[in-house]
């Protein structure tokens, strides 16, 4: 599916994904989200992408959640609203589950739905007027375990009563106190820093990455759900690997090494 919602384009290992909905500061419709999974489908595919960053069109705004001017044809209904409903968690649990590391590369207001898909990314770089909140508290809505759960794997069960309690719009440097974002950066140099960052991740060994992504979603699950043989196969393949010849071969020839992700 396509929408002109809806920007990806890859570029020196990087899949970006862009919300193009600037008008009503990125807020996303069902279209959107399911554009959105198709995108992400077609990165994790692509060999040639080894990082996935997120983004909105425009300034103003991440993601600013649902966009309301839908809610007539797309929530009004018990049917559309599990459809809408499914197609966000179809993409939260889709950057959740790529093999590849994820960053939100942040500017402006990142609300609501723009805050979950947030959390769903492995990193989070925002510049100094970002703006977050979760404003359920003033609109009566529920959140469900599964998304509550998300949350806290970022930031302390005590931040995130905060976050939901209040309702209200943290900035930049209240998100990175909270563990919410990774890096605070000027705006003008938002889009730069986050590029370099993506471009570091890229050039590094995939399959190292994608080790450290599984294991540590497994350390963060309950002892009983974790998977450990999984975790030692990983760490397995990484020293059974071309790239880590590659990356010894590199280190005493003094070279920077050209992973392959095999």
């Amino acid at each position: 599916m396509s929408t002109n919602k809806m920007i990806a384009h890859k570029a020196d290992g990087i899949g970006w994904m862009i919300f193009n909905n600037p008008e009503r500061h990125n807020a996303v419709s069902l279209e959107m989200w399911e554009a959105a999974r198709e995108i992400i489908a077609d990165f994790v595919a692509d060999d040639a992408v080894r990082v996935i960053v997120v983004r909105g069109a425009g300034e103003k705004a991440f993601v600013s959640g649902a966009d309301i001017s839908k809610f007539d044809s797309e929530r009004a209904e018990q049917d559309a609203v599990k459809r809408y409903d499914d197609a966000t968690e179809a993409v939260y649990g889709s950057l959740l589950a790529a093999p590849k590391p994820t960053i939100a590369m942040i500017q402006g207001y990142c609300i609501g739905g723009g805050a979950n898909l947030a959390v769903c990314c492995d990193l989070r770089i925002c510049s100094e007027s970002a703006k977050f909140a979760i404003p359920a508290a003033k609109l009566g809505l529920g959140y469900g375990y599964t998304r509550v759960r998300r949350l806290l794997n970022v930031v302390s069960p005590s931040f995130a009563k905060e976050i939901f309690f209040t309702a209200r719009q943290f900035t930049a440097e209240e998100a990175k106190v909270m563990g919410l974002v990774n890096r605070v950066v000027s705006h003008a140099d938002l889009e730069s820093f986050t590029t370099s960052y993506a471009r570091m991740i890229a050039e590094n060994a995939p399959l190292t990455v994608t080790s450290i992504k599984t294991i540590v979603g497994e350390a963060v699950k309950d002892p009983a759900d974790r998977d450990i043989a999984l975790c030692d196969r990983l760490v397995r393949q990484c020293f059974e690997s071309e790239d880590y010849a590659e990356g010894r071969l590199a280190f005493k020839e003094k070279r920077k090494p050209q992973f392959k992700g095999r």
